[in-house]
């Protein structure tokens, strides 16, 4: 009987051993594996005689999918080619996004996307970039001083207030139109020019009331709202054209909370996965696509072409698509263009 136990112990240790060397021959693979896979990576940059680079980006607001998915395309591009992206959100106020370029500037960022939150009060932050001798690659919206930037890409902004207000005069003789705006916001700006150029001139289309929305589906529900309270002939009305989608959005909440939507056409601009289903679903009644990942990619690429040396164009216009009722089935719900 001890024989036996203690052939088995015997046997029990030979396998216990085995199990160690087995345990400790996956930990070395493991190791090996690692630092293969770090060593690869480096040797590539050296093959390439390139270093990591440092991307900053800084856009007006992260409350916004349009530019959470632009900034996902970019650090997917960027990390892709072995390179870092920091970015950061400002939520809408200048001032912070001016202190978060100085301190990315801090971090010896090689180049800086930056979509502004106001085109003209960023310029501190664009001063500071050419001190250091840090490129600017202007995205989504321009700013005012376009000398300090290497490029802008941008939607074709003022053709989506265009296509918004052709749109709105084919299906009405006349209207009473709410516009919510964002100022200093240039794209904002430019959309809203472009409607009220269409229009002008042209009494049976009326503009009773001007709210200012920031590009937020929170706060423009809330000055719909207020409006909507006031019970004044303003809020008498019966399109709404929205800054952007999140804009338009906010209307219909606001409407919808007030049991008024009925009657109204709400116009946004992006062409975003949620505008889309509002559409498709008959609550808004259209939206001006843009791109924005087609303009990441675009930006990224021009963007390292610049760095390594080529000339890049200064000014580059992505077109947009009017998206209503009758072709919402071409487009992909739950994506972007």
């Amino acid at each position: 009987m001890v024989f036996i136990w203690n052939q088995l112990s015997v046997k029990e240790m030979k396998v216990e051993s085995g199990r160690k060397k087995v345990v400790y021959l996956g930990i070395l693979i493991g190791l090996f594996l690692a630092f293969f896979a770090v060593w690869r990576s480096g040797r590539g940059r050296e093959d390439t005689g390139q270093e990591t680079r440092k991307f900053g980006a800084t856009y007006m607001t992260m409350n916004n999918p349009y530019f959470q998915d632009m900034n996902a395309q970019i650090e997917e591009i960027v990390e892709a080619n072995g390179d870092i992206l920091l970015y950061r959100d400002p939520a809408q106020d200048q001032e912070k996004q001016n202190e978060q370029i100085l301190d990315m500037l801090a971090e010896d960022i090689d180049g800086l996307f930056l979509n502004p939150v106001n085109w003209e009060t960023v310029k501190p932050a664009l001063l500071a970039c050419k001190e250091a001798e840090v490129p600017v690659f202007v995205i989504d919206t321009n700013v005012y001083d376009d000398e300090y930037a290497v490029f802008s890409i941008l939607s074709d902004n003022y053709d989506a207030g265009v296509q918004c207000a052709r749109d709105m005069m084919k299906k009405k003789s006349s209207a009473r139109i709410v516009v919510i705006d964002s100022p200093g916001t240039k794209s904002i700006d430019d959309r809203v020019a472009g409607f009220m150029d269409t229009i002008a001139g042209k009494e049976e289309y009326e503009v009773t009331a001007w709210l200012h929305g920031k590009g937020e589906l929170e706060i423009s529900m809330d000055v719909v709202s207020e409006l909507l309270k006031s019970e004044s002939e303003e809020s008498v009305f019966d399109v709404v054209l929205g800054g952007n989608d999140p804009t338009a959005l906010g209307a219909l909440a606001a409407l919808q909370m007030n049991q008024m939507q009925d009657g109204i056409l709400i116009y946004g601009i992006d062409g975003s996965p949620d505008g889309k289903v509002m559409i498709k679903e008959g609550y808004m009644e259209g939206s001006s696509a843009q791109q924005p990942v087609v303009i990441a990619e675009q930006a990224v690429a021009m963007a390292y072409d610049y760095l390594d040396g080529k000339e890049v164009e200064r000014l580059v216009i992505v077109p947009v698509t009017m998206i209503t009722g009758d072709n919402i089935d071409a487009f992909d719900l739950a994506g972007w263009q």
